[in-house]
């Protein structure tokens, strides 16, 4: 997310010139890391699964799921997408117009 800030400063400051406000710039950042973070912990949890299917069946191991570890696991990752998602869309909030549309 904030290699995104980085990248977008000059659309930041096109948005803040015509008159968007700080909250609405740090409420989209925010919905992109947490859209971002509910892929990536939906795509880790099928990862895991299809992992331990596969290990399941060459082993004979029996196949169990445990909702409370994928539960977990799916409150983590999006615990830290938002986390890290709050600096950036903080950052962004902060930008000044002018300083943004010079930035290249």
């Amino acid at each position: 997310m904030l290699v995104s800030v980085t990248e977008r400063t000059r659309e930041i400051g096109i948005r803040k010139a015509i008159g968007a406000t700080p909250g609405t710039i740090m409420v989209q950042f925010m919905i992109e890391a947490v859209i971002l973070s509910f892929i990536g912990g939906a795509l880790g949890a099928l990862l895991g699964l299809l992992i331990a299917f596969v290990f399941a069946m060459i082993t004979g191991w029996p196949f169990v799921i445990s909702i409370w570890a994928m539960a977990l696991a799916f409150g983590f990752s999006a615990a830290v997408g938002i986390f890290f998602g709050l600096y950036p869309a903080n950052k962004a909030s902060k930008l000044h117009p002018i300083e943004s549309l010079r930035y290249e």
